[in-house]
């Protein structure tokens, strides 16, 4: 904003100090003025940016949920198939000495294509019965237990904060429990959060590939037993119940693994909502702040408006006083929003 004093005026001006005075107060309250203007758009744009990071924030939020939910369905899809089986078929303790009697009996089988699928067949199955990761996997299978997730210690107040959005307890107790939040200190622990779920996995991957193969060669071995010329013997009867056994183990622990990472992915949910909370926080306080500034450039340029009028007038002594105290009162206002607001 650029005020220009007309020419007929400066000549009413004296040449005075108070004259000086008099004829830069309006030059003084329009910098002000565009100060306060400036201060206002820069709030504003950062309560927008604060705003799109929250809508950001609560995209992950809700992969993360989404996550949770499906996982914890097919854990309960898991658990819900392994009681059926056990209703409907007798299924016993997967045994390891069981499943390496079976795959020394492979060399009783005497079906022309199941001869020459028999030893391969064995040689695979021994040579992963033997090895650290098949007798790992044997033996989660037959615990039920799941490699420990490791530890993600939560800041106190992080963890307070939770259990209030937890409580349903209201916006202003959550946000003065947010206000001692850094967002250096939340954007840690949601980076702590995922590598802990991402090393849960790690720790996961090698034992549900030698899963896998297990799973695989049992089924082969089962088809292997059941088409041989043996098979009335009861080989077949011995793959069938092996196949069980083994897959009543295997939905038990796979429902386990669902539920521990349905809670990994719900501890990231909630650490991305206190990131959305303290976003849209920061937003409003933005807002407000700018709103405050823009109250300011108004008293501001009501003193540019007044101290020109005041060149022009008579009185001039109540007219500059007015503009003076315009702008100390927007210097000051300026001033308390800054700080405190």
């Amino acid at each position: 904003m650029k005020v220009t004093i007309p020419e007929e005026l400066k000549k009413d001006v004296p040449g005075t100090t108070w004259g000086k005075i008099l004829s830069t107060t309006p030059v003084v309250m329009a910098v002000i003025a565009t100060m306060l203007a400036g201060l206002a758009s820069s709030e504003m744009t950062r309560a927008q940016y604060d705003r799109a990071l929250a809508a950001q924030q609560q995209s992950k939020a809700g992969d993360q949920w989404n996550f949770f939910q499906a996982k914890r369905l097919r854990g309960a899809y898991q658990r819900n198939t392994a009681d059926l089986l056990q209703a409907v078929a007798e299924v016993h303790e997967l045994d390891a000495s069981k499943l390496r009697a079976a795959t020394e009996r492979l060399a009783s089988v005497t079906g022309t294509s199941e001869q020459t699928e028999a030893p391969k067949l064995k040689s695979e199955l021994l040579a992963l019965l033997d090895s650290t990761a098949g007798q790992e996997a044997l033996q989660r299978l037959k615990s039920g237990r799941l490699p420990a997730a490791p530890p993600a210690p939560l800041d106190p107040q992080i963890k307070s904060a939770i259990d209030a959005a937890d409580n349903l307890s209201p916006d202003s107790e959550i946000a003065s429990v947010l206000a001692g939040v850094a967002n250096q200190t939340l954007e840690a622990a949601v980076r702590a959060a995922r590598d802990q779920a991402q090393a849960f996995d790690t720790a996961t991957k090698p034992l549900n590939q030698a899963m896998d193969r297990f799973e695989n060669l049992l089924d082969r071995l089962a088809v292997c037993l059941a088409q041989s010329n043996s098979g009335a013997g009861g080989l077949d009867a011995v793959g069938r119940s092996l196949n069980r056994d083994f897959t009543a183990a295997r939905l038990g622990l796979a429902a386990q693994r669902y539920e521990v990472e349905a809670r990994l992915n719900q501890a990231i949910a909630n650490l991305y909502e206190l990131q959305v909370r303290k976003s849209n926080l920061s937003a409003e306080r933005h807002h407000a702040r700018s709103q405050r500034f823009f109250f300011g450039m108004l008293a501001a340029q009501l003193g540019v408006i007044i101290s020109t009028f005041a060149i022009a007038a008579r009185q001039r002594n109540l007219l500059w006083s007015l503009a003076a105290i315009a702008g100390f009162a927007a210097v000051g206002f300026a001033i308390y929003v800054y700080l405190k607001v």
